[in-house]
């Protein structure tokens, strides 16, 4: 009921899967072997996994059912899905264990008598570390398996694991999280430049580790209203520290969380409260809005702060800064935006295939097809497509410099111009 309550862009995709051998096994604690016998099942049980099944087609035009080929069909299309996070919420019974590794699976909830190997079993689908921002799997256990789980650490892994996996108490989290705060703000007040190369690295490394306890703390609902660092003072917090490791790596083939040793960035962490171009959109709005009295100014400081802080939107300030200047008080941002995008993509695109001679349908498609997939393929044959005729008597080495100049060109286009209009990935 509360999902029909909610819009439809709003509600959870939830699905379901269960069989035989699974749903009738005994609350011993030690999970059964994954089964696929649907025709056990009884009429009722079977029943509402038909249903369950139907919601999934109707959400995924999919023809799946209990029948034993689709029933294990289902199973693997689901599996792939809740892998691609297409899915928001699987119930399962002793399904998804043995063999199912989903790095992306954040949450557990058990409602289940759990010990031993099938305890371990059960959390190691959730306990996958992704990246710095996923660095464990939040259990939620309706039952009490603290001393289960103790146990089974003990029996598999080592006496010191005992309490090692579970999560501290907030307050231990919260009163590293303060001190660290003020060590900030009292060490590198914003406004003061941060000096010398020590002075940055130490920056840098308190910086890393309060993104890295906002990250445990996010889990506590506690948490919520309780941040001590305002939003524009993160962001300016956020913007220095993407200045220093823009500065650290300049010079570097790619874009590096470890510049070395001692310099470790969380570019990751600093992702996880993304500015996207939507919340850009609606400042512009605001900015178009309040043009000529006063607070415009204050509403184009907003937006500069937020792009600056932003590890995506920091090499389109350029084109955002245009389109402010450039908006009209008649018609949608919205679709000014994307016109404005669209206009300026071509333009920069013909300067690219003008400047490197390439096939213009072909480099139109290429980059057609990037932009809808959501990468730049740069392997095969399609690269080569795009690159004009070599002549016999090039230097050697000429196409393969042109050809890696050309992919430098056209991966930093790329990037520039993705997520900036609909319907793409990113």
């Amino acid at each position: 009921m509360q999902q029909e309550d909610l819009p439809p862009d709003r509600r959870l995709k939830v699905a379901l899967i269960y069989s035989y051998g699974a749903n009738e096994a005994s609350d011993d604690g030690i999970l059964d072997d994954e089964a696929f016998d649907t025709d056990a099942l009884g009429a009722d049980s079977r029943q509402f996994l038909e249903d369950a099944i139907q919601d999934y087609n109707d959400l995924f035009a999919t023809s799946y059912d209990t029948s034993a080929d689709k029933f294990q069909n289902y199973y693997k299309d689901l599996s792939q899905r809740l892998k691609n996070r297409e899915v928001d919420l699987v119930i399962v019974v002793n399904m998804f264990l043995t063999g199912f590794d989903a790095t992306t699976l954040n949450t557990l909830f058990v409602d289940k008598n759990l010990k031993a190997h099938g305890l371990i079993q059960a959390y190691s689908r959730t306990n996958r570390i992704l990246n710095s921002v996923k660095t464990y799997g939040n259990i939620v256990a309706f039952r009490n398996l603290e001393d289960e789980t103790n146990a089974a650490l003990e029996l598999f892994g080592n006496r010191d694991a005992r309490g090692v996996v579970l999560l501290k108490p907030y307050a231990e989290y919260y009163g590293q999280y303060a001190a660290k705060v003020e060590e900030l703000l009292s060490g590198f007040p914003l406004g003061s430049p941060i000096v010398g190369e020590a002075a940055q690295k130490e920056f840098i490394a308190l910086f890393g580790q309060i993104l890295r306890l906002e990250n445990i703390l996010a889990s506590f609902d506690d948490f919520r209203g309780a941040e001590l660092l305002t939003a524009r003072q993160g962001q300016d917090y956020r913007s220095r520290y993407l200045d220093l490791h823009a500065e650290f790596r300049r010079g570097s083939e790619a874009e590096k969380e470890s510049i070395n040793d001692d310099v470790v960035f969380e570019i990751e962490l600093i992702k996880q409260v993304e500015i996207n171009v939507d919340y850009i959109l609606l400042l512009v709005e605001r900015y178009r809005d309040k043009h000529g009295d006063g607070e415009d100014k204050e509403i184009k400081a907003e937006i500069s702060r937020a792009v600056d802080a932003s590890p995506t939107l920091r090499n389109k300030r350029d084109l955002i800064e245009a389109f402010v200047d450039a908006v009209s008080l008649d018609g949608a941002v919205d679709d000014q935006w994307q016109g404005f995008v669209a206009a300026r993509r071509e333009a920069e695109l013909g300067e690219i295939i003008a400047e490197e001679g390439l096939r213009e349908a072909a480099t139109h498609e290429f980059v057609e097809a990037a932009f809808r997939d959501g990468a730049l393929r740069t392997s095969g044959t399609a690269i080569t497509k795009v690159l004009p005729p070599v002549s016999r008597f090039a230097a050697k080495g000429g196409h393969g410099e042109r050809k890696q100049r050309v992919i430098e060109k056209l991966g930093a286009f790329f990037e520039r111009f993705l997520g900036l209009t609909m319907g793409e990935e990113r």
